[in-house]
């Protein structure tokens, strides 16, 4: 059973907030993969549907979700030109955590490990750590270098070099996961 909208908003307001604290750029690119992560590997319910897509697992639901949360203030776009935008908490903020105060500190645990396992990494960097997750849940019998190859096959940008670190440092961090998880 996933979360309702609200309290889905909650968490996620509750994700971008630490992320920032932490020192990520916390663009979409970040907010989908540790969202992706949050869901897919520590089995938060947000309740997103994920494709594979151009860089990676992406939600067009978690898109639609940050624009509603953007029109009701609860978050904001920060032009940090020349590079991009960067989304902080809006003025509404403050008044959500308030409404769901036990929502607001939930999965506090969950998120303290998704953001400070994946919150300061590049796009490049998120995307062959989400897609060497995605491969390893679907072709979870197969090796490492069979899961790197499908990996590379994927996305012919990730050398398979660079999709085998991925599948590799994917294994360490889902078997920590395992302990945050009991």
């Amino acid at each position: 059973m996933s979360l309702s909208g609200v309290k889905r908003q909650t968490v996620l307001l509750s994700l971008i907030e630490k992320m920032k604290v932490n020192g990520s750029w916390c663009g979409e690119t970040h907010i989908q993969k540790c969202g992706y992560f949050l869901q897919e590997l520590l089995s938060v319910p947000l309740g997103f549907e994920y494709i594979l897509y151009k860089h990676g697992p992406f939600s067009f639901d978690l898109r639609d979700e940050l624009g509603l949360m953007r029109s009701n203030m609860i978050i904001e776009l920060i032009n940090r030109s020349p590079f991009g935008s960067s989304i902080s908490p809006g003025d509404a903020a403050d008044s959500l955590k308030q409404m769901y105060p036990k929502t607001s500190t939930m999965y506090t645990k969950e998120i303290d490990f998704i953001v400070n396992k994946f919150a300061n990494f590049g796009v490049a960097e998120l995307e062959r750590l989400a897609t060497a997750f995605y491969v390893t849940t679907k072709h979870e019998r197969e090796s490492n270098i069979e899961r790197a190859k499908i990996l590379n096959k994927l996305k012919p940008h990730v050398s398979l070099g660079e999709a085998k670190e991925a599948i590799t440092s994917m294994e360490a961090i889902m078997k920590e996961a395992e302990c945050v998880l009991h």
